[in-house]
């Protein structure tokens, strides 16, 4: 009987034994394709290792993630239904390009809506009760839902099609989807009643209607937990099929429609509780953002079932790989979390001020750092499993370069011009002139972390590419803790300035830490080339800084402070300083100028 015919079987059952016997078909007629080999699978570790290494790029924001590198690409025979198939020729470059489109207007879309909900609310109380009320939930989805559940589910689920077990590999991502349903139902339904209990315990310096705001909206958004979590597993389920479209496109729209809600609900509401727009904007945003690629399973060969077994072996095996990744990704979000708790202790307007600031800070990180770390990941995971160390000390010795090559220029940049950057981002509505200055003081002071923590998430990945995921982990966890010592040390004398600088302070700890463990283990880092290129290049952003500086002052005293003048002073500023950098690094020959501009090529041709 042709089993896919069979009446009698459920779509489960017919989906995963259409699939079984394409690949017995297939087995029967191996002689007819020989002339046309079939690619060798990928190597699990080797996906593993990818997919950690994306997991690390996490965006806070909803959940949504990096895109997941696509894998190169080699011709082959068709695969049979239900097995990962590689792409058409060519896919590889259109999948870049879509990425690349994707992700540009994704970060748009969200600088958008930061602006959007700046105008709106500033920095006010209200603000700052959303920014820890959205903070807990975000830290509990890197600990147990998307962000730490793909990198673990995505290999095993592959490595189990791939071997032509497609009914246990159905069975086992279904089996998945209750579990992560029920387990973050539970932990929902726990911290909607504790939390009037458990909330005050992140921002103890919240009184008032700011502390009883912030119970209210993390009551609401904390359903966003089961959404993420099933969203985590769909989207495993598609990349493993290596379909990354829906995936990628989901933050913008994510972004685009807590735009439109909070733009259409504020004004339904009392000015004291227009704060719960926004809230409603993210769970509806998450809502489409689940939607997108659950609507694109239909283009995969997977069916769920409730025949699960909650005893599989590789449900355990899943949830195991998630340990490392999970305390990484927590630790991070812990830091989030300890900037506002200190925040919430100098006054209600700080912790999101400092999230303000943040949302700036992370932009040259998402263009520049995080572009290079990725781009060097796949090499330096060859050298390592190569044992080639040469090329690993070389390559890594290269990217630390680079990395400084593009961030310390930008940290001069901020340094100088913090203050008219948040102005023209953020003032205006709500967002008055003390708001700015408040802002732009955190960001002075996040500039100082900018360099070093491009080489940390660098030097974090050549951890993983030497199949040492602890150790990272293990330096996370002391960068939290010298966050949170440093900031409790710091945050009265100084305010906003003490607690981020306390963030710098452990991203510099953590480096040098990082550092010293891959100069033993590698035998040397080339450090002396290192620091002949930072004494150059921070001759270079010397020269950047007080160009940039002069021009905008000129041109700001000149053109006033309307939207237009702001965009023209500051754009200017920052080109001309631009110039002028790389006319210096010519004139010193600072070889990373031809290096990152190769890489820039590299990843837009």
């Amino acid at each position: 009987m042709n089993a896919p015919s069979d009446p009698h079987l459920d779509p489960f059952e017919a989906a995963a034994r259409a699939a079984e016997e394409a690949i017995r078909s297939t087995s029967r007629k191996a002689e007819d394709v020989i002339s046309h080999p079939v690619r060798e699978p990928e190597p699990v570790a080797e996906r593993e290792e990818v997919l950690i290494e994306t997991a690390a790029n996490m965006s806070e924001e909803g959940g949504a993630i990096a895109p997941v590198p696509v894998f190169e690409e080699a011709e082959s025979a068709p695969e049979p239904d239900g097995a990962v198939k590689p792409g058409k020729p060519g896919r590889l470059a259109r999948s870049t390009a879509f990425f690349s489109v994707a992700t540009a207007a994704s970060r748009i879309a969200g600088l958008a809506r930061e602006v959007v909900a700046a105008g709106y609310f500033g920095i006010t109380g209200p603000m700052s009760a959303f920014t820890v009320a959205f903070q807990v939930p975000n830290l509990i989805r890197a600990l147990f839902a998307d962000a730490a559940l793909q990198p673990a589910f995505v290999p095993i689920f592959t490595e189990q099609i791939e071997k032509g077990k497609i009914r246990e590999a159905f069975r086992m991502a279904s089996t998945l989807l209750l579990l992560v349903t029920m387990v973050l139902g539970a932990i929902t339904a726990f911290f909607i009643l504790a939390a009037p209990i458990v909330m005050p315990l992140f921002a103890p310096g919240f009184t008032g209607e700011t502390k009883d705001l912030m119970i209210v909206l993390s009551q609401i958004l904390f359903p966003i937990l089961i959404l993420l979590g099933v969203t985590g597993v769909v989207v495993g389920i598609l990349n493993s099929y290596d379909r990354f479209g829906a995936f990628a496109i989901s933050p913008l729209f994510w972004n685009l429609t807590i735009i439109a809600v909070v733009i259409a609900t504020v004004p339904l509401f009392p000015e004291e509780k227009q704060i719960y727009a926004y809230a409603i904007g993210v769970v509806a945003g998450t809502v489409v953002q689940l939607l997108i690629p659950t609507w694109d399973l239909r283009h995969t060969p997977f069916r769920f079932t409730f025949k699960v077994n909650f005893k599989d072996p590789n449900v355990r095996r899943v949830l195991l790989m998630m340990i490392p990744v999970t305390l990484s990704l927590g630790l991070i979000n812990f830091n989030l979390l300890v900037n506002s708790f200190f925040g919430s202790l100098v006054s209600d307007e700080a912790p999101a001020a400092i999230d303000k600031a943040f949302r700036i800070y992370q932009l040259p990180q998402g263009v520049f750092s995080v572009a290079i770390a990725t781009v060097l990941f796949p090499t330096l995971a060859r050298f390592a499993n190569r044992r080639d160390f040469d090329s690993l000390r070389s390559t890594l010795a290269k990217g630390m370069r680079q990395i400084i090559f593009v961030l310390i220029p930008a940290s001069a940049a901020i340094l100088v011009l913090a203050e008219p950057m948040i102005r023209l981002v953020y003032q205006r509505g709500e967002f008055d002139a003390a708001e700015t200055t408040v802002v732009a003081t955190a960001l002075f002071w996040f500039a100082f972390s900018l360099p070093t923590n491009g080489m940390y998430l660098l030097l974090s990945r050549t951890f993983f590419g030497l199949q040492k995921p602890w150790i990272p982990t293990w330096i996370a966890g002391a960068n939290l803790a010298v966050t949170a010592i440093g900031s409790f040390l710091l945050y009265k004398p100084f305010g906003v300035a003490g607690i981020v600088a306390a963030t710098a302070i452990a991203t510099a700890v953590s480096v040098a830490i990082q550092t010293i463990m891959l100069r033993t283990r590698l035998g040397g880092i080339e450090f002396g080339r290192f620091l002949s290129s930072c004494a150059r290049i921070a001759v270079a952003s010397l020269v950047l800084a007080g160009v940039s500086y002069e021009i905008w002052d000129l041109l700001d005293q000149a053109l006033g402070r309307g939207l237009i003048s702001q965009i023209i002073s500051l754009g200017a500023g920052l080109g001309l300083g631009g110039i002028a950098y790389v006319a210096v690094c010519q004139i010193l020959r600072v070889p990373e100028l031809e290096q990152v501009a190769s890489l820039v090529r590299r990843r837009s041709s």
